[in-house]
C-alpha cells in the first residue's frame, strides 16, 4: 500500500492571462509554429491550442469561407483527356500561381487539379466523393 505522502503531486502552474494572451498572439501569425511556441516557452502544445479554441470562443467563431466547388468532367479511358481537359488554372482565384496537378482516379474516374488548389473546396470534393461511392 502507498503512503499518502509519496501521492503528492506538484501543484499545477497557473499563468497569467498576460502571458497566455502573448503565447496566443504569436501561434496566430501566419507560419507560426504552435509546437514550437509551446515549447519556448515552457508549456504543452496542447494547453496552447486550449488556449487558442477558448480565445476563439470569446471572441466568436469565425464563420468559414464558403466552399468554391469546381466544375468537374468526367474523361473516359478511351479518350484524349490531355487535349480535352478541363483547365481548372483558368478559374483559379487571381493572382494564384499555378504550382503543379493533382490527379485523382476514384471509382473508375479521373479528377485532376492543375494550379493553386483551395483547401477547403478539395475537402468539400473529397467529402462528395466519399459520399457517393
Amino acid at each position: 500500500m502507498k503512503s499518502q505522502t509519496g501521492n503528492k503531486r506538484p501543484p499545477r502552474r497557473q499563468h497569467d492571462r498576460a502571458f497566455k494572451a502573448r503565447l496566443v498572439r504569436e501561434s496566430m501569425q501566419a507560419g507560426a509554429s504552435v509546437a514550437a511556441i509551446a515549447m519556448a516557452n515552457g508549456i504543452n502544445a496542447n494547453m496552447l491550442f486550449k488556449w487558442r479554441r477558448e480565445r476563439q470562443c470569446q471572441e466568436g467563431a469565425p464563420q468559414p469561407a464558403p466552399a468554391v466547388l469546381l466544375p468537374v468532367r468526367l474523361a473516359s479511358e478511351s479518350e484524349d483527356s490531355a487535349a480535352k481537359a478541363l483547365p481548372l488554372a483558368a478559374i483559379a482565384p487571381a493572382g494564384a500561381k499555378s504550382t503543379g496537378v493533382i490527379e485523382l482516379e476514384i471509382a473508375g474516374g479521373r479528377l485532376r487539379l492543375r494550379g493553386a488548389v483551395d483547401e477547403a473546396s478539395l475537402c468539400s470534393v473529397l467529402r462528395a466523393l466519399r459520399q457517393s461511392t
